[in-house]
């Protein structure tokens, strides 16, 4: 998962109450300031109400790459074990004992409903 720079370029005067709790919530309060969040749907949409005011970056993680580069590794071993899988016979499972309970199904009482009546005045 990538990172996202976000810089506020522009202040937020003239700017909807939606579009600073906007900028609040994404920690900008100051023009030139720049905070980083992960790429989420929720902080793509709060960027995306507030795109005049803000600049944005994408900055991949080292955390991600690193994990990027490791499943690519490990992706022709996992193809390796699946061929070795198929050639081993399936194990036979164990058949399962029924066993005779019986229950006796009482019958439900059906639950009054109460209903509140309104007067009518005369």
């Amino acid at each position: 998962m990538a990172t996202l720079k976000i810089t506020q370029v522009k202040s937020r005067i003239g700017a909807t109450a939606q579009q600073c709790k906007n900028l609040d919530a994404l920690g900008l309060r100051k023009i030139n300031r720049t905070v980083e969040h992960s790429d989420s749907a929720i902080i793509l949409g709060m960027v995306e109400k507030v795109k005049h005011l803000v600049k944005v970056e994408v900055v991949e993680t080292k955390k991600a790459a690193k994990k990027a580069v490791a499943a690519e590794v490990e992706a022709p071993k996992a193809e390796v074990e699946v061929k070795a899988e198929e050639k081993k016979a399936p194990a036979k499972k164990p058949a399962a004992k029924k066993t005779a309970a019986k229950t006796e199904a009482k019958p439900k009482t059906a639950a009054k409903k109460v209903s509140k009546t309104t007067k009518k005045e005369e």
